[in-house]
C-alpha cells in the first residue's frame, strides 16, 4: 500500500507575518506546532497525549559572511499530505515495516533579503522528523557556507540523560547516566578510559543518539536520519534554558557545512513513547530514509563470521610482520630481506586454522586482519602511511588461502585499514575492490584509526561524511559489502545502501581488552547507537581473564558468558562476529552451539521488556523459518526477567534450550556459571527467569512437529 494525500494546512494566525501550523499522527498522540514567532523566527514545539516533550524551539543557520537565516522570516505558504506504504527491507529486525505519517512542508520567505528556506516535518505515531530545504530557484540566495545550525530541543524537565561525549572524532565512551543539569560536572569523569583523539569538545556537548527519561515516565530520543553530504550532529546544553543547540562537526578552519539551493538537511528525529519498548521498536529512522538504490541486492547476504583479530587485540599476537622498522623504507619496502617477529597473527597456517574451524561449524566467512603490508608504519605512529591494499606480506600467501576457504565453502573478509589517510585510500580504492573481487572477497571491514590526514580535519565532518558515503557507493559497484569502523554513525542510510551491513560507531567489545567496558553498556546501546543501524560489535567472549591470553595485561570481560550469548539476539545484525578464539570455543561447544544456532536476519521482533541502561529483552522470529529466539541482556544489577511467550502463534509447542546465568553468575565473579536447560512452551506460557549482574539469557524456540 502507498498512498500520499495533499490538503491545505489552516494558519492559526491571521497575519502574514508571523504564524502557525498544527500536524497531527495518524493516530492522534504526537503534536507539532510550527511556525515563526512575532520576531520571525521559525520555532516548534512538541507534545505526546498533550504532554510538552519539546517546548518553543528556534530554528534557523549563522552564515559565513553573509546575513543569518535565523529572524524576520514570513510564512508565504504551506501545505500538508498524508502518507502510509509497506515496504520490505533487504535484510533486517522485520520482513515488513510500515511507513505511516502525516506532513507539513512550511514556506519561508526573509523579509529583508527575500531569501526562501522551507520546513518539512513528518509526525509518525512514534515521533517526529524534521529537516532543511532550500528551494531552487531563487537568486537571493545560491552558495552559502554554514557557520552554525541552530536547531534546539527545548526540554521541559530536568531529564535523565543517557550519554557520552560530542566529540568530533570518536564514539568509543562508556555511557553516562545524570540528570541534564549534571552533565558538565560529569564531562571529565566521561571521557576517562576513552580513545585519545586531539579533538575538541564543549562540558556541556553531548552526541546523538541522544536518550532522555522524563520525570513524567516519557521516554524520548533525540537523533538524525539519512545523514548525506553534511556534517554529523552533536548537542551542546544551554544550561540556563535546558535546551539542547545543534553543534555541527566542523571543518579544520571551523566552518561547518558549504551548502547550495537544491540542498536538503539530514533530518532532525525526536522519538517519544511512554514505554521504552517503543523507542526500540521505532523505525523512525529507516522510514526517513530513500529506498534502496540497488536494484540487485542477490550479492548481499547476512554473514556470520570468525576473524583473525582477537589475537592481536589481547597482545598475543601483531598486525605487522617485522618489528625492524628502521630498515622500512616509505614506498620502498622489501619485506622479503626483514625478518619476520613470529608472532604474525596473519600468517598462512594460522589462518587456515581459523577456515578449518569455520567450516566445521558452519560459519560463513573468516576476516583476516594485518595481511597486508604497512602495519610497521601503524605500530610505530609514523609520520606517513605507507598501508599497501594489494600487497600481502610474504607470510601471507593469498593464493593458497583464497583457495582453501573456497575448498570448504568459506569465504574470506578483507580488512582496510586506512589510517585515516582518506585521500590516499580514495586514489588507491578502484584498485583495491577489484584486488578484492578478483581473490573472491565479497565484503571488507574498513578501518579510520588515528589523526586524519590532512591534520586537524575530523573525522565526522561534511567532507568525511561525503568520504564513507563515496566508499559506500564504490563497494556496491563491485559487489562488495561494507562494514565501516571509526566511522561516522549511522543514521539509516542502510535503507538506501543495504551493502552497509554493519558500523561499528561505539564502544566495541576490543574495549574488554583496554580501559573496560561497564557492565551496564549493552543495554544503553539499543537505545542509543543502534537506533540509526546496526553494529559490529564482535560479541562471544567466553573468557573473561584477558591475563590468561596475556600474562603482561590485566584487563577483564565485564560479562557473563550467558548475557554474551544474549547480545546475538538484543543487538540484532545482519552481520556478527564469534569474537573469541577457536581454542576457547572447544572448552564451551555447548554453550557455543547457541552462536551456530542464531539467526542474522529476521521476520518479526517482539520487544518483551525494556529499560535504558538495566535491561533489554527481545523475542525475533528467523526469516523464512517458523524457528524463535529470545535474548535478554541485564546491566549492572541483577534482576528476574518475566517472559510472557503470547508473541508465538496459537496451537503451536516448542521446545526451548535455556542458556542462562547459574546460581553463582556474577560478571567479576562467577562469569562462567552458566545452565543450559529445556522446557516446552507455547503461547500460554509464562517463564521468571534470574538475571546475575552484567548477566543475561539466551532462547532458541523450535517448533514440535
Amino acid at each position: 500500500m502507498n498512498k500520499f494525500l495533499a490538503v491545505i494546512c489552516m494558519i492559526v494566525s491571521a497575519s502574514c507575518y508571523a504564524g502557525a501550523i498544527n500536524i497531527t499522527s495518524p493516530d492522534g498522540h504526537v503534536a507539532v506546532e510550527v511556525g515563526v514567532d512575532s520576531a520571525g523566527t521559525p520555532f516548534y514545539n512538541v507534545r505526546f497525549v498533550g504532554e510538552r516533550v519539546i517546548d518553543d524551539s528556534h530554528l534557523g543557520f549563522n552564515l559565513v559572511d553573509n546575513v543569518d537565516l535565523k529572524d524576520d522570516f514570513e510564512i508565504i505558504g504551506d501545505s500538508c499530505g498524508s502518507f502510509d506504504e509497506i515496504w520490505r527491507p533487504v535484510w533486517g529486525e522485520e520482513a515488513e515495516i510500515r511507513s505511516n505519517y502525516n506532513e507539513a512542508l512550511l514556506r519561508l520567505r526573509q523579509r529583508s533579503t527575500g531569501r526562501l528556506v522551507d520546513l518539512r516535518f513528518r509526525v509518525f505515531n512514534d515521533g517526529v522528523g524534521f529537516r532543511y530545504e532550500f528551494p531552487s530557484p531563487q537568486t537571493a540566495l545560491q552558495c552559502f557556507v554554514v557557520a552554525d545550525e541552530l536547531t534546539e530541543f527545548a526540554i521541559p524537565c530536568d531529564a535523565v540523560a543517557y550519554w557520552i561525549p560530542g566529540d568530533y572524532d570518536s564514539q568509543e565512551f562508556n555511557y553516562t547516566r545524570c540528570r541534564m543539569s549534571e552533565i558538565s560536572s560529569k564531562m571529565e569523569e566521561a571521557h576517562v578510559g576513552g580513545p585519545v583523539y586531539p579533538s575538541p569538545f564543549s562540558d556541556t556537548g553531548v552526541q546523538t543518539a541522544l536518550m532522555l527519561k522524563y520525570d513524567s515516565g516519557l521516554y524520548v530520543n533525540l537523533h538524525e536520519a539519512a545523514l548525506y553530504d553534511y556534517p554529523a550532529l552533536c548537542l551542546d546544553l544551554d544550561e540556563e534554558s535546558n535546551t539542547f543547540r545543534a553543534a555541527l562537526t566542523p571543518f579544520a578552519n571551523g566552518d561547518k557545512a558549504i551548502m547550495q539551493i537544491g540542498d536538503t538537511t539530514p533530518w532532525r528525529t525526536v522519538i517519544v513513547s511512554d514505554d521504552a519498548r517503543d523507542i526500540l521498536a521505532s523505525r523512525i529512522t529507516l522510514n526517513l530514509n530513500e529506498p534502496c538504490r540497488i536494484e540487485d541486492t542477490s550479492w548481499i547476504k547476512p554473514v556470520k563470521y570468525i576473524g583473525v583479530w582477537w589475537e592481536m587485540i589481547t597482545g598475543v599476537k601483531s598486525w605487522n610482520y617485522t618489528d625492524d622498522i628502521n630498515s622500512v623504507e616509505i614506498g620502498l619496502t622489501d619485506y622479503t630481506a626483514l625478518k619476520p617477529n613470529g608472532r604474525h597473527g596473519a600468517e598462512t597456517s594460522n589462518v587456515l586454522r581459523y577456515i578449518d574451524f569455520a567450516a566445521r561449524h558452519g560459519f560463513d566467512a573468516v576476516l583476516v586482519e594485518g595481511w597486508n603490508e604497512g602495519w610497521e608504519d601503524q605500530a610505530t605512529s609514523l609520520k606517513y602511511k605507507i598501508f599497501s591494499f594489494t600487497r600481502p606480506y610474504p607470510d601471507f600467501d593469498i593464493d593458497r588461502i583464497r583457495d582453501y576457504a573456497a575448498s570448504k565453502g568459506v569465504s574470506l573478509m578483507m580488512h582496510h585499514e586506512t589510517g585515516s589517510a582518506v585521500l590516499d585510500y580514495e586514489r588507491v580504492l578502484d584498485e583495491a575492490f577489484r584486488f578484492m573481487v578478483d581473490n573472491s572477497y565479497h565484503s571488507v571491514k574498513g578501518g579510520y584509526i588515528g589523526q586524519l590526514l590532512p591534520r586537524g580535519e575530523h573525522h565526522y565532518s561534511q567532507q568525511m561524511v561525503s568520504h564513507y558515503q563515496h566508499v559506500l557507493e564504490k563497494a556496491a559497484d563491485y559487489h562488495i559489502m561494507f562494514n565501516a569502523h571509526e566511522a561516522v554513525r549511522p543514521t539509516g542510510v542502510s535503507r538506501t545502501w543495504p551493502n552497509l551491513i554493519g558500523n561499528e560507531s561505539a564502544r566495541g567489545s576490543e574495549y574488554h581488552a583496554f580501559s573496560g567496558i561497564k557492565p551496564e553498556h549493552t543495554a544503553i546501546l539499543p537505545f542509543t547507537r543502534l537506533i540509526g543501524g546496526p553494529m559490529d560489535y564482535t560479541p562471544g567472549l567466553f573468557e573473561n581473564d584477558i591475563s590468561k591470553y596475556n600474562p603482561y595485561r590485566s584487563a577483564w570481560v565485564n560479562s557473563t558468558l550467558a548475557n554474551q550469548l544474549s547480545l546475538y539476539v538484543t543487538m540484532a545484525s545482519p552481520l556478527q562476529m564469534a569474537a573469541d578464539l577457536p581454542e576457547t570455543y572447544e572448552r564451551f561447544l555447548d554453550a557455543f552451539q547457541f552462536i551456530k544456532d542464531v539467526a542474522l536476519d529476521w521476520d518479526k521482533s517482539v520487544y518483551l521488556e525494556a529499560e535504558p541502561m538495566e535491561y533489554v529483552t527481545v523475542a525475533r522470529k528467523a526469516k523464512g523459518s517458523e524457528n524463535w529466539f529470545v535474548g535478554s541482556t541485564g546491566g549492572a544489577e541483577p534482576r528476574k526477567s518475566k517472559i510472557d511467550f503470547s508473541f508465538l502463534p496459537e496451537g503451536r509447542k516448542y521446545i526451548a534450550k535455556i542458556y542462562r546465568d547459574g546460581k553463582k553468575a556474577h560478571y567479576r565473579t562467577a562469569p562462567q556459571d552458566y545452565i543450559i536447560e529445556t522446557k516446552t512452551v507455547d503461547a500460554s506460557s509464562r517463564m521468571t527467569l534470574p538475571v546475575a549482574s552484567g548477566g543475561g539469557y539466551a532462547m532458541s524456540l523450535t517448533p514440535i512437529q
